[in-house]
């Protein structure tokens, strides 16, 4: 199993249950420090792949590197950057960071890594506030809104996640509300139970309850939960894939 942004929070946290279940687990992080961390605080790991996923570059060689390692059974999709960014932080590739990390990174290496057997998108409930109007994607014909493009993000992992139950019907492929917890992306006041944060992508990336042999689903605490009502528009989905693919020149098939 694969996981994003797995060198602390949630990620980490996952990765650790995975393990403990004697699961075989591949971890990533954004620089050599945080991989050193990573395995550090989950020795037991198979390896780190390092790469920055606000780059688009680096994405297509986290994917080069997961291929290199082999067909995974599933992938995590859990890298993502928060909602206090006050401005519009601009990547190596002139896009905001938060459409990058949360939108585009989980894009690119969907359509890069050899299609798993389960595949799993970390979204948030602000994912219902999500605009889905796919309009002014990289935010450079309307005033900045941190908290908006948050929401929107989310909304598109739910979008993928949906688009590629459809299209890849031999994968298992569904999105997840961990909970607003206390990580570090989550803040110390954050309310829910931080211990259920990564049970249910975990329990759905495992695949040993029969009640994961889903698809197209969106979780909250290992129940199904209603999306956002333009979540299964198919236009919508193939809109965003269309974007995804014309901002970074990947197409997912």
């Amino acid at each position: 199993i694969f996981i994003t942004g797995s060198s602390d929070g949630l990620g980490r946290m996952a990765a650790q249950t995975l393990v403990d279940s004697g699961h075989q687990v591949v971890l990533h992080a954004r620089s050599a420090r945080r991989s050193a961390e990573a395995l550090a605080a989950v020795p037991q790991a198979e390896a780190v792949v390092l790469g920055d996923l606000s780059s688009i570059e680096q994405m297509k060689d986290v994917g080069r590197q997961v291929n290199a390692l082999g067909t995974f059974d599933a992938v995590i999709h859990n890298v993502g950057v928060g909602n206090r960014e006050p401005q519009r932080i601009e990547t190596v590739d002139g896009l905001p960071h938060v459409l990058a990390v949360n939108t585009l990174a989980p894009y690119v290496l969907t359509a890069l890594i050899t299609p798993p057997k389960r595949l799993v998108y970390l979204s948030s409930g602000l994912h219902q506030r999500g605009n889905p109007g796919l309009i002014d994607l990289d935010w450079t014909a309307r005033p900045w809104d941190g908290l908006q493009a948050y929401a929107d993000s989310k909304l598109h992992d739910v979008l993928l996640a949906f688009a590629v139950a459809r299209l890849r019907p031999s994968t298992y492929s569904n999105s997840v509300e961990p909970g607003w917890v206390a990580t570090r992306m989550g803040g110390p006041s954050a309310p829910d139970d931080l211990s259920q944060g990564p049970l249910t992508q975990a329990w759905l990336a495992a695949g040993a309850d029969p009640a994961t042999n889903v698809t197209g689903q969106h979780f909250y605490h290992q129940q199904p939960k209603d999306p956002h009502p333009q979540a299964r528009n198919i236009e919508f989905q193939s809109a965003l894939l269309a974007a995804c693919a014309q901002l970074t020149d990947v197409t997912l098939g």
